[in-house]
């Protein structure tokens, strides 16, 4: 069985922030889903736990960063084309999101990202298993 990664992330507001992963092209696992937490599947075994803020408090003694002002995480999603990266930038802009960083090309590895409504950063890598560089 492989493990399942739940990537948990503070959100100020818990529709907006649906509504923006929706236009991403996301989905949510009912399930896991109320008026406190929104579970979005990112992969087969890959899950994002959008938690309103004073819910994500209660896993925690430490104050909740505020990620528009400071980096808590990177979250790094691996993408199948150069195509799929500048889609996911162009989707996150159209609802609202930003790109932090212009898009990056290393010749094997193309990466962009942007920040979502609550300021963490999702960056995007298409990564060409032909153009890698050798292994020392």
């Amino acid at each position: 069985m492989h493990s399942q990664i739940f990537v948990n992330l503070p959100v100020k507001d818990l529709s907006r922030s649906r509504a923006f992963f929706a236009a991403l092209g996301y989905e949510f696992n009912p399930q896991f889903t109320d008026d406190k937490a929104a579970c979005m599947v990112v992969g087969e075994n890959i899950f994002a736990m959008l938690l309103v803020e004073s819910f994500f408090q209660t896993f925690t003694q430490k104050p909740v960063a505020d990620a528009t002002k400071s980096t808590e995480v990177l979250v790094c999603l691996s993408c199948e084309s150069r195509a799929r990266v500048d889609e996911l930038v162009a989707k996150a802009l159209a609802a609202g999101g930003s790109a932090p960083n212009p898009a990056q090309d290393h010749g094997f590895m193309y990466a962009h990202g942007f920040q979502d409504l609550d300021g963490h950063v999702w960056e995007l890598v298409y990564m060409d298993p032909n153009a890698a560089p050798p292994q020392a």
